[in-house]
């Protein structure tokens, strides 16, 4: 299995492709943030809306329009006619004033209005010391009223009020005629309305009813449609307002027997109330309160548009059983985001967003306490959220599109051809180890006009240019291997006729021959002598070091180098070396030395052994070594002279002595001392 260095590199595929996944991720992290930050926005903003909702609801009810919905909850299933009772934030009406009268009904909001100026409020007094009576406030536009003369007993003749009541079981009939009161021309009409109590059969009271009391004004100027009133110049259309209060005998009755009675009567809303405008003749009512569309005052169910989207309003009664009532929630919006979406934007993290939202306020009212219970939704803020989220996921969409394609255009445009550039350059490295240093190269077809075409076509070139190189190299190389053979064959003989003339194993010239011979053996043949080199066998022995080092020293002068002293002691120090390869060791240190001593110096070679090895240390006096060269000079083809070459120093000689070193299990270094350098072997003791 090939090793990652023999793989195709991706480094420069993954870099690209990993920016691009990059750019996508940061696009949807962005879009995830700014969604986050709109939640967070959108939470902030729903608190506080939530919190206006609920001042402003409870300002409305603390009103008196919102009091009057309070005290009379829309009932479930009730039509809007016939017309029944509210019951009133006040004690009573004042009747006979017509600004307090007016001023009532449009505060509290009681006022229905059916068009054409007309309008009506039918109320009841919230306390029950104001007598049993039922308040019928409102307007209607007509011509210029007649009145009925007193004493009259065609009451047909004049403008006239009709009003029935009907509650449990009794049915109230009163005609009420205008009696108008002396005015001056241009001002205000003011008349008294007296009211007839008419009987089962139809027939008509002769006196009016003292209870029944009621006022009808008109004002002086005309209403002309769509302009504001304008002086009387002629017989126009004017608005009329009337005020009437309708005794009802059961519950006055009912009030006089128990003066501590219940107020208002549980059966208010069961009361029906009718009330018609008849002008003078049999002609059609001006205003039938049957008929007509009315526009209803404000009621609880009013409420719900101010609620948003989830929210929740219950309103009950304190006190007693604490009936609710009526439950109102915000309306829902009407679609719904994809649920991908729904999922994400409910996953964001916002601080406090799961704390309930929730509220409770009092209403104070004549009628007693209500107690008004909102609760928010916060989901609301999701679909909300999730709906623009729906809408910007397309432009979101779109940027990961064009990422996807300006990605596709650079991995088919460039990154393509950068894999078979890479591929085929890898398949080249493989081949230069298979084929003998030729190189198997197919880069043609990648040639082109831009970058890569022409770095293709460049390393063509370069790679035909190396294979002939190649060639060149192989042949010289053989060449040179030829002539080692030719050297080796001819230094041997004469070494071998010189260990003739000294065959005696004491005789020291015979130690010398035989490392001639050993060093020719080690280069006979090779390549190279740095190949040679390292190939060379060593044969490792136990070796008394301190009497080697003593013979080195004895016999440095006859090898050339004079003034080499030894101290080691007397003791004998036996280590695990080749004799032979050794000695070339110390021989070449020995003469790099002498090379660079301070002329008239001594060598001096010390022995220092310890429990875990033996220690040779050679020092000259002399220029300290190049501080970048002091790691280098054992390498091999490193000197520090200009001219080595030229002088026979190949850089060879310390290359020699560490490999010699390192096939016996030892180390040599260098290193600069004050006034010196000195070389340190280490050795395996035996």
């Amino acid at each position: 299995m090939a090793s990652w260095r023999d793989r195709v590199p991706v480094r420069l595929r993954a870099f690209f492709r990993g920016v691009f996944l990059l750019l996508a991720i940061a696009t949807i992290a962005l879009a995830l943030s700014v969604l986050r930050e709109e939640k967070q926005q959108s939470y902030r903003g729903y608190r506080d809306l939530f919190g206006k909702s609920v001042e402003q609801i409870s300002a409305r009810l603390q009103h008196p329009t919102g009091q009057l919905a309070l005290l009379n909850p829309p009932p479930v299933g009730q039509a809007a006619s016939p017309s029944r009772p509210l019951m009133l934030p006040f004690a009573a009406i004042d009747f006979d004033d017509r600004a307090k009268a007016q001023q009532a009904a449009e505060m509290t909001g009681c006022l229905a209005q059916y068009g054409n100026h007309a309008e009506l409020c039918i109320a009841v007094g919230n306390n029950a010391r104001a007598g049993g009576f039922i308040y019928v406030v409102g307007a209607f536009a007509s011509g210029p009223l007649v009145a009925h003369p007193i004493g009259e007993l065609d009451l047909s003749r004049a403008h006239r009020l009709r009003v029935e009541v009907s509650m449990r079981g009794e049915r109230y009939r009163w005609i009420a005629p205008l009696e108008a009161a002396a005015t001056r021309p241009g001002a205000e009409l003011r008349g008294r309305l007296a009211g007839f109590v008419v009987d089962a059969d139809g027939n008509l009271a002769r006196r009016p009813e003292r209870e029944f009391r009621g006022w009808l004004w008109q004002d002086p100027l005309c209403l002309l449609e769509g302009a504001l009133p304008v002086p009387d110049t002629d017989n126009c259309t004017k608005r009329s307002f009337f005020s009437v209060r309708l005794p009802i005998e059961v519950l006055r009755e009912e009030l006089y027997q128990n003066p501590h009675v219940t107020w208002p009567p549980a059966d208010v809303a069961a009361i029906q109330v009718h009330l018609q405008v008849l002008p003078p003749g049999e002609a059609a009512p001006l205003f039938d309160s049957d008929r007509g569309r009315a526009s209803l005052p404000f009621t609880l169910r009013d409420l719900a548009p101010l609620l948003l989207a989830g929210e929740q309003l219950h309103i009950r009664k304190l006190g007693g059983n604490g009936a609710e009532l009526i439950s109102l929630v915000g309306a829902e919006l009407g679609s719904q985001p994809p649920p991908l979406l729904s999922r994400i934007i409910r996953r964001l993290p916002v601080a406090g967003y799961d704390l309930p939202v929730a509220a409770r306020q009092t209403i104070a009212t004549p009628m007693g306490e209500f107690g008004l219970d909102f609760s928010g939704d916060v989901r609301g803020i999701d679909r909300a959220l999730g709906l623009v989220a729906s809408r910007l996921s397309w432009f979101v969409a779109a940027m990961l599109a064009a990422i996807v394609l300006a990605w596709l255009a650079i991995e088919i445009r460039i990154i393509r051809r950068i894999t078979l550039l890479t591929t085929r350059a890898a398949s080249v490295k493989r081949s230069v180890h298979a084929s003998e240093g030729l190189i198997a190269h197919d880069l043609q077809g990648l040639r082109g006009r831009d970058e890569l075409g022409l770095l293709a076509g460049v390393l063509s070139d370069l790679l035909q240019r190396i294979n002939e190189d190649v060639k060149r190299e192989q042949i010289r190389t053989q060449q040179e291997q030829d002539m080692w053979h030719a050297v080796g064959h001819e230094i041997l003989s004469p070494l071998q006729s010189l260990m003739a003339l000294h065959p005696a194993a004491d005789d020291p010239s015979q130690r010398y021959i035989h490392r001639m011979q050993r060093a020719v053996r080690v280069l006979y043949g090779s390549a190279s002598p740095g190949e040679a080199i390292l190939s060379a066998n060593v044969q490792i022995s136990t070796l008394d070091v301190h009497g080697f080092l003593q013979r080195v020293a004895d016999n440095a002068e006859h090898a050339g180098i004079p003034r080499v002293t030894f101290q080691g002691g007397e003791q004998a120090v036996i280590v695990k070396a080749d004799e032979h390869s050794l000695e070339d060791v110390i021989t070449h240190v020995l003469s790099n030395a002498a090379r660079y001593r301070t002329a008239g110096t001594a060598i001096e070679i010390e022995l220092r052994s310890s429990s875990t090895g033996a220690e040779v240390r050679i020092y000259n006096e002399g220029p300290a070594i190049d501080a970048e060269l002091l790691e280098r000079i054992f390498e091999y083809g490193v000197s520090d002279a200009t001219d080595s070459g030229a002088h026979g120093n190949r850089g060879q000689g310390l290359f020699v002595a560490k490999t010699y070193m390192a096939k016996m299990g030892g180390t040599i270094a260098a290193r600069n001392l004050k006034r010196g350098v000195e070389f340190v072997l280490t050795l395996a003791l035996a």
